[in-house]
């Protein structure tokens, strides 16, 4: 890599609004954009050794009309919007950063559960409507909640997010279990559970695994009506792992009490999506793919990435 690296931030616009996003000038001739078009592409990432991206596909076809391109820095965990062959038939190394939100990913799947099992959100509007000052009694709810102590919390993916999830819940008293897709038991004090049994006995489901070929579409309407009718399942890993429509009919049809989801199969969510016919929108939480982005895993992930890029090729 030259003394003096070309490093071109294409989607820069979740965390350039950090302080620690100043000190990529240390780091070489810097230059980033909020967002890159895919006509964009070419003429931004021309001339650039090092290649900082979050979304930005880079194919094969684009990566061979970089001849000056070193390294390719992803600007999260997940590398599958880059032809990794391409790059390693020219010798250039894809880095991600690991691990980066782990607690905060896993605060929001414990928030969003309880948000939506409390009934929180029309409670907020019962005080501010003035219902709740209209009251005859001290308190007011229109549907019991229950403590997470003594339930059965599942968790689909004991990985560091996972982990991090079932540390929560125990916590609070609940009782761990998780599902592997891979078959595979963990060094984990939590019992491992086949997926039929899993999803029928579970108070909660949390998903926690990687897109895959065993996780595409695993939560299928079958499968979503083996789970308990009282039970609530938050999504808060990948939107194809859950099939989208399947989960507003089921929730529709009471085939599951509620429902969290902080991730899309398509994002940013689409006008005409099906979540946003679902007829009691209390029963479904719906976030912007926020878990990641709290500002402590921001930081560490400019961080990770000035690491790598310190790392040269």
């Amino acid at each position: 890599m030259p003394a003096t690296p070309r490093i071109v931030f294409l989607d820069a616009g979740t965390v350039d609004d950090l302080p620690a996003f100043a000190r990529f000038d240390e780091l070489g001739d810097f230059a980033s954009y909020a967002l890159t078009s895919p006509e964009q592409l070419l003429e931004r990432a021309a001339g650039a050794t090092v290649l900082i991206t979050n979304k930005v596909a880079l194919s094969a076809e684009t990566i061979e009309q970089l001849p000056e391109l070193q390294l390719i820095c992803v600007a999260a965990t997940g590398t599958n919007n880059i032809a990794k062959e391409a790059a390693a038939a020219r010798g250039i190394p894809v880095r991600n950063v690991a691990g980066y939100s782990t607690d905060s990913v896993a605060q929001l799947t414990l928030t969003a559960l309880f948000t939506v099992a409390m009934d929180l959100l029309h409670l907020n509007r019962e005080v501010y409507s003035g219902n709740y000052s209209r009251a005859k009694d001290f308190t007011l709810w229109r549907q019991p909640f229950y403590e997470l102590r003594g339930q059965r919390y599942g968790i689909i993916g004991l990985g560091t997010i996972g982990r991090r999830v079932a540390e929560l819940a125990t916590a609070y008293g609940a009782e761990v279990v998780y599902y592997s897709a891979r078959g595979n038991d963990h060094d984990a004090p939590y019992t491992r559970m086949e997926l039929d049994e899993f999803l029928a006995t579970c108070d909660v489901v949390s998903i926690h695994c990687a897109l895959s070929e065993q996780t595409d579409g695993v939560l299928d309407l079958d499968r979503l009506r083996q789970m308990k009718s009282s039970a609530y399942l938050v999504n808060v890993a990948r939107g194809g792992i859950v099939v989208e429509q399947d989960l507003v009919t089921a929730l529709d049809e009471g085939a599951i009490a509620g429902a969290a989801v902080d991730v899309f199969r398509e994002e940013p969510l689409p006008a005409d999506h099906p979540y946003l016919r679902v007829r009691n929108r209390d029963k479904l939480l719906l976030t912007p793919h926020i878990g990641w982005a709290s500002v402590e895993a921001r930081t560490r992930l400019i961080e990770g990435i000035m690491q790598n890029i310190r790392q040269g090729v």
